[in-house]
């Protein structure tokens, strides 16, 4: 996603700065104008704003301390994590980066690829109400900005979200197994409830991916189980019991485990299809 997003931002006429361990995936922002740097500490050297769009807690932590980040940039300077993270990961880099006068914000973001090109992601920021300020106009060219929070706000929102997706896409799944197994149309199914209660962005794309058997990856099913787990280990923190997040997670644990890594997070319709001795091409 750090593409589009590096896109929306070169198309709001910002001064970009990019990038990558593999350089050939910035290739197509430095043919739109971007500056290639030969490393992560060198690109944020004069950088007012910096931002990461990272697989994980451990690389934006890598990045941060054994990529030299944290010590070239400037203090005064702001830090933007649009990364899905653990909240305490957040809070963590955020006070690594205070002790050093900079401001951070943890501000994943939920609209995958599509949104990301649109401009309509929705990102959610936990952070200091200043540094919230100084970075709308950044946002602005992203999406739709939320402050929900203190840090580590933003990384637990994105969980939240993370949750209600995997859910929902086990939900969908097991809706239209149903159908298909009692002799009902699928398509025809989700048609029909489109539109009322059951209606989601979901319902919408990832019931039209589960319909097409198109399961290239556009979120893959390995990012959605660290977010899961990443929901649970939360939730422990707080003494909270979330059995349907519980029980999603196993599903995509078993499913990344038999193969489903490499694949988009609806395939999880597969891992029932095969719970149920029910096996279809795709």
């Amino acid at each position: 996603m750090g593409a589009p997003m590096g896109q929306r931002l070169l198309g709001a006429g910002f001064a970009l700065t990019v990038w990558n361990r593999s350089p050939e995936k910035a290739a197509e922002l430095v043919r739109q104008g971007a500056a290639l740097a030969s490393s992560a500490s060198t690109a944020v050297r004069e950088a007012e704003v910096t931002i990461t769009m990272l697989s994980n807690g451990p690389a934006v932590t890598d990045v941060l301390t054994s990529g030299g980040v944290a010590e070239a940039m400037a203090p005064g300077s702001l830090f933007i994590d649009m990364s899905s993270i653990p909240p305490d990961t957040a809070r963590r880099h955020a006070a690594l980066l205070s002790a050093r006068g900079i401001a951070a914000l943890d501000a994943p973001v939920s609209g995958g690829v599509v949104g990301a090109a649109a401009g309509t992601l929705a990102i959610m920021a936990g952070g200091e109400v200043d540094a919230f300020v100084r970075a709308l106009h950044v946002f602005k060219a992203l999406g739709r900005a939320t402050r929900v929070g203190p840090a580590g706000s933003g990384a637990l929102a994105k969980l939240a979200n993370q949750m209600i997706v995997g859910m929902t896409i086990g939900a969908v799944a097991e809706a239209l197994l149903l159908a298909e197994a009692g002799g009902a149309d699928p398509a025809a199914v989700r048609e029909a409830i489109r539109g009322g209660f059951a209606e989601s962005r979901v319902l919408e794309l990832h019931g039209a991916r589960m319909l097409a058997r198109d399961f290239a990856p556009g979120a893959h099913a390995t990012t959605q189980l660290k977010d899961l787990a990443s929901a649970l280990q939360a939730a422990a923190q707080v003494h909270l019991d979330l059995p349907l997040t519980r029980e999603v997670h196993d599903l995509y644990q078993t499913f990344v485990r038999e193969g489903g890594a490499d694949l988009d997070h609806s395939a999880l319709l597969l891992a029932l299809e095969r719970r149920n001795a029910r096996p279809r091409n795709h």
